[in-house]
């Protein structure tokens, strides 16, 4: 068997070794001519996995160590007989240490105010979690769960959402197009919808968010950003840098514990699809949500999201460099 990885996935080498003959490549030059003969991928968003990639080529598995699929020609793979897998809530647990570590930061009341969140998957399910545990009201709209007849959420419109909340955080996947389109699902209306001076947070896609328009908004006083994942990366918009209050490279989910799930979960993938057995010791398990919270101080004192603003800040050009080369923080621990 021959396997193309993404030479930046952490904590897999020498792992498939034993079982077939590995290429790790630069994430940005996965050539046809590199993936011909490859029976399986591994990669991360960068990749893009389309005919262009895939076109005459032995590919029967892409395994992407992330969350997000929209650098996967999904339907296109289907209908070429390659199988591909993710790492489903792989790092929903640092995803959500970032939201929280930044609203709480940023003065969010848990007291008093409500989060509106915005897409109710693996992500959006634990800020949520953590958040009614810590006596947070929450409100939820998402669409496609509500259609399929989920009844773990009392269900509001993105109109109501966005005007009764004190912050929103968007955990969506980016579609574009169809009845849950999402690419710029916020836009200058949606943000003059929002409360005076309520908190955005993408941590999802950036191109669910209107880019400009949410510059615009800050820079007016109407809303106020926090943002991680940005349109065009890894060229961004410098006067959003400018704006928002939090402003980093792409690196929500970057725990140590999530990116051994996701290394662990592309090596199943590998067992699964062909059959061969494969180390996976001292990658971490799945997720297990505490029985308490607390007050969340544990989630603030766990992450600084002012030091990677300020990284980022210094060396906008140096944004893929900076999620290269991030140091893997921990999750936080709860009692």
């Amino acid at each position: 068997m021959k396997v193309i990885l993404d030479n930046k996935i952490p904590f897999i080498s020498s792992r498939l070794e034993p079982v077939a003959d590995v290429i790790y490549a630069d994430p940005f030059k996965f050539t046809p001519e590199l993936v011909a003969d490859a029976d399986a991928l591994i990669v991360r968003t960068r990749t893009k996995c389309d005919s262009r990639l895939l076109q005459d080529s032995n590919v029967r598995l892409i395994s992407t160590a992330t969350i997000g699929m929209d650098h996967i020609d999904l339907k296109w793979c289907e209908e070429n007989g390659i199988e591909v897998r993710n790492a489903a809530g792989c790092n929903a647990p640092g995803v959500a240490q970032y939201v929280w570590a930044s609203l709480m930061r940023l003065g969010f009341d848990t007291k008093k105010d409500t989060l509106g969140i915005i897409g109710k998957g693996h992500i959006g399910s634990i800020v949520a979690d953590w958040g009614r545990k810590a006596g947070v009201k929450i409100l939820v709209c998402d669409p496609p769960r509500e259609r399929a007849g989920m009844t773990d959420e009392n269900y509001v419109s993105l109109e109501e959402l966005l005007a009764a909340s004190d912050a929103v955080t968007i955990h969506t996947p980016l579609n574009r197009g169809g009845v849950d389109n999402t690419f710029h699902l916020i836009g200058d209306k949606e943000m003059k919808s929002m409360k005076k001076g309520a908190v955005l947070v993408n941590a999802a896609r950036g191109a669910v968010v209107d880019n400009a328009a949410w510059a615009d908004a800050i820079s007016v006083g109407e809303i106020r950003g926090v943002i991680d994942v940005w349109e065009g990366e890894p060229e961004i918009n410098k006067r959003l840098l400018a704006l928002a209050e939090i402003a980093t490279p792409h690196i929500a989910g970057y725990s140590l514990q999530g990116k051994e799930r996701a290394t662990r979960m592309a090596l199943e993938s590998i067992e699964e699809k062909f059959g061969y057995p494969l180390n996976k010791s001292g990658l971490e398990g799945d997720y297990i949500p505490p029985a308490t919270v607390g007050d969340l101080r544990n989630v603030v004192e766990s992450y600084n999201p002012f030091a990677d603003t300020k990284a980022l800040r210094d060396n906008p050009s140096g944004f893929e460099s900076l999620r290269s080369n991030y140091i893997y923080r921990s999750e936080p621990v709860f009692s």
